[in-house]
């Protein structure tokens, strides 16, 4: 005669299969490691810094002797 099975166990086990797969999904579409998420972070931090120190400077408003609005 074949062993009882627990149906709680086995619902939960699928449950939490389900999950797994789910989130192993989620991984390959939203995932970067934590290493990669740092790096990505400084590279654009990196690049904003650049970006500020080459941006042109504009003069103030009526700086120039014209109180035209631009």
């Amino acid at each position: 005669m074949t062993e009882p099975i627990n149906l709680n166990k086995a619902r939960k086990a699928r449950a939490r299969a389900e999950k797994k797969a789910r989130a192993d999904a989620n991984a390959v579409t939203f995932g970067l490691s934590k290493a990669q998420k740092q790096h990505a972070k400084h590279e654009n931090t990196r690049a904003a810094r650049d970006l500020d120190g080459k941006a042109a400077e504009t003069p103030p408003y009526g700086a120039n002797g014209n109180d035209k609005k631009p």
